[in-house]
């Protein structure tokens, strides 16, 4: 069955940098279409960044921060967040759908979910 592990997250300073990854098993990893989504305490989930047949979305939020890729050979997904700020503190999510959605940082688009890796960012 599909399945999605993160890793990566941390406890790091305001400016600082990680890379998330996202392994994937299960399924034919270049014919979904893969997200990461995060999840601050007493928020609701919002899509960070996509990439879908080669076409990356990222939330304003985290445009010229953070890059979503993904190794195919190597069936993983990969989040690297730069300059890192305290409200970019949260469980951190990939996600994947067999297909192409059409509405890249909806957390409804996507039926496949990891358990998430948790970043927080202090000031």
């Amino acid at each position: 069955q599909v399945q999605l592990v993160e890793s990566g997250g941390g406890s790091v300073q305001a400016g600082g940098s990680l890379r998330l990854s996202c392994a994937g098993s299960g399924f034919t990893f270049n014919t979904y279409s893969m997200a990461w989504f995060r999840q601050a305490p007493g928020k609701e989930r919002e899509g960070v960044a996509s990439i879908i047949d080669g076409v990356v979305t990222y939330a304003d939020s985290v445009k010229g921060r953070f890059t979503i890729s993904k190794d195919s050979a190597k069936d993983t997904l990969y989040l690297q967040v730069n300059s890192l700020k305290p409200e970019d503190t949260g469980m951190y999510y990939c996600a994947a759908y067999p297909g192409v959605v059409f509405t890249p940082l909806a957390d409804w688009e996507y039926n496949y979910w990891g358990q998430g890796t948790q970043v927080t960012v202090s000031s």
